[in-house]
């Protein structure tokens, strides 16, 4: 892929996030669910750091090496024409390099999260990540769309009574250091996520999960972005789970014809673009 066509398809996904709809991004973790996700009509794809480690045999939490998720990001890149914005955690071990080598694979969008482990970095600190992962995207001549990450509410971290407050103060800060979308998952309830909306100063990703309101509802409250993490993965292990279990149990496999996709179908996703 051409510099251009590239730095495009940032631009084309930033617009995305200011339009009338909503921006659904159901993750996806390897190439062939990057083409599911595509032939369903979805105009952007992401990735899953949880799902796509998995694909490798790593937990969650950077475990993965990063020459190893860019390999992963490459080939979901090249199964797919729309744009790819990659989760590459915090990092890894050189926020700059890291983005480089997204650029390299050929995304044009990033997660960046301020945990480490169950380490919240400071916050200053942070705000200088974001800052150096915007430079390098700049200066390469593709704008990555940032979309700075708190984990406050996922970890539930600090007191509870200031935690609206916190969060606000760290993703304006981010915006302000250059992100373009503002991350905060685990909030989950309408009227803290409305109050967000208003609070923050740039569009807002709120992460789809049980409890979470719908789609509908999150776009009448303001939310710009919904993404789903590991949750389709997870989905599709389920699947694989129940398959197993009714082998081993009953000596039957009717997922194959209940849900499976036909052994034709998965080659025309992967041949025909």
């Amino acid at each position: 892929m051409g510099v251009v066509d590239q730095k495009s398809k940032a631009m084309s996904l930033r617009r995305l996030h200011d339009g009338p709809e909503i921006l659904i991004l159901p993750n996806a973790w390897d190439a062939i669910s990057a083409r599911v996700m595509e032939s369903e009509g979805f105009p952007v794809v992401a990735t899953s750091s949880a799902g796509c480690a998995a694909v490798l045999g790593y937990a969650d939490g950077q475990r993965i090496p990063r020459g190893e998720m860019m390999y992963l990001l490459a080939r979901i890149v090249s199964a797919v024409s729309v744009p790819v914005t990659a989760d590459v955690e915090a990092g890894y071990d050189d926020v700059e390099q890291t983005a480089l080598d997204v650029i390299a694979a050929g995304a044009v969008g990033l997660n960046l999260e301020d945990m480490v482990g169950e380490t919240l970095l400071p916050l200053g600190e942070q705000v200088e990540r974001v800052r150096r992962a915007r430079s390098v995207a700049d200066n390469s001549g593709v704008p990555l769309v940032i979309n700075a990450r708190t984990d406050i509410y996922l970890s539930g971290h600090g007191d509870a009574a200031t935690r609206f407050e916190r969060t606000v103060e760290r993703l304006n800060e981010y915006r302000a250091a250059g992100a373009d979308c503002l991350f905060v998952p685990g909030l989950s309830d309408a009227e803290t996520i409305g109050r967000m909306v208003q609070a923050v100063h740039g569009p807002l990703n709120i992460l789809g999960s049980p409890g979470v309101p719908s789609i509908a509802e999150l776009q009448g409250l303001g939310v710009a972005r919904v993404s789903f993490g590991s949750g389709p993965s997870r989905v599709a292990m389920g699947a694989a789970r129940l398959f197993a279990r009714e082998l081993r149990q009953q000596g039957t496999a009717s997922a194959l014809s209940a849900t499976g996709i036909s052994y034709q179908e998965t080659q025309d996703l992967l041949t025909r673009r």
